[in-house]
């Protein structure tokens, strides 16, 4: 066990399934030994009782005071005065990537055997700003916010990801052909940065070729960089190639912040139920202790979970199994201890 001083961790359980799948992902990076401080906060639809609001200022504080977060999935509240938790934390906080990734795992039945994609997706600008209003009964509009600043470093930002982690490609997705303004200005400003990283492949697609092309060939693609919406979009899709959006980690990257959390929602309908898939989430964990340096032991429950899912003795039902999720976090965390 690591002589330094323990790492400072906001933990946010969230709501449906989050507070056993944070349990998790807690429970597998102590055994690694890493030490964290853990700051526990309530956010989602069970903080507004108590706080009057699905993310207090406390939250924030705290997010903004460790850098670093581990978050579960919050639901929206629809038909209340309270933003989305997920994209106000985003917005406010300036979380301007969220990187979701999609690998294939051996002993996870699928059709695409080796698929490795990462899913980068501007998330404070597009028409997930909430700028929407009726006009009028019978009528409503959404705006759609592109600006250059904020295409700028979402781009730069994949490009500098797929140098850093020896990546071949980055494909620029949109529907520049019909949305020549806002998309444009984001096809723009990629082609402009793609000429300083001219060992990097560079390739643009449009939106619904892109989908097509994923479903044919996902092998042959690396890093995708799109606005807000394909974004949400095409991550949940690269979980379905991969077997389950259940294995698929991700995180919010801002300026020295990062909030990890799984790519899929809250699913309510299973919250107590011991049946989902922890591995994402686990994934996010991992993810975690390699933002704060801690690559040996991100290694080990990487390794860990690749066995686990090898083997195939424990599995949840999302992966064909019968397993719950305690259960297969237990195999994963013996499968630590057994090779620590």
């Amino acid at each position: 066990m690591s002589n330094q001083q323990p790492h400072r961790v906001t933990l946010i359980p969230g709501d449906g399934i989050g507070p056993e799948i944070v349990q998790s992902a807690k429970s597998v990076i102590e055994c690694t030994g890493v030490r964290i401080e853990w700051e526990e906060m309530r956010a989602g639809q069970c903080a507004i009782p108590e706080c009057g609001h699905p993310v207090p200022e406390s939250v924030l504080d705290s997010i903004k005071s460790t850098q670093a977060t581990l978050k579960g999935p919050m639901i929206n509240v629809r038909g209340t005065e309270f933003p989305g938790p997920n994209g106000y934390i985003r917005r406010t906080l300036g979380l301007y990537a969220n990187v979701r990734y999609a690998r294939s795992f051996a002993g996870v039945k699928t059709f695409y055997p080796d698929v490795d994609i990462v899913v980068v997706r501007e998330t404070t600008e597009d028409v997930y700003r909430g700028q929407e209003q009726m006009i009028g009964p019978d009528a409503a509009v959404a705006l759609k916010f592109t600006t250059r600043a904020g295409a700028s470093r979402v781009i730069r930002f994949a490009f500098d990801f797929a140098t850093r982690e020896n990546r071949n490609k980055v494909t620029v997705v949109l529907k520049a052909n019909v949305l020549r303004l806002t998309d444009g200005l984001f096809l723009e400003e990629a082609r402009n940065i793609s000429k300083d990283f001219p060992d990097i492949e560079f390739e643009e697609m449009n939106i619904d070729a892109q989908c097509l092309e994923l479903v044919r060939k996902p092998q042959e693609y690396d890093v995708l960089v799109m606005p807000n919406l394909y974004g949400d979009i095409v991550s949940d899709l690269a979980g379905g190639l991969v077997g389950s959006v259940g294995l698929c980690p991700g995180v919010n990257i801002g300026e020295d912040i990062g909030v990890f959390e799984a790519a899929h929602g809250s699913a309510p309908k299973y919250s107590g139920l011991n049946k989902v898939n922890p591995t994402a989430m686990i994934l996010s964990g991992a993810l975690m202790l390699e933002y704060l340096g801690e690559k040996d032991s991100a290694m080990k429950i990487r390794q860990a979970i690749s066995d686990v899912l090898f083997e195939g003795k424990h599995l949840t039902y999302d992966l064909g199994g019968t397993t719950g999720t305690t259960q297969m976090t237990g195999a994963i965390v013996d499968q630590i201890e057994n090779v620590s």
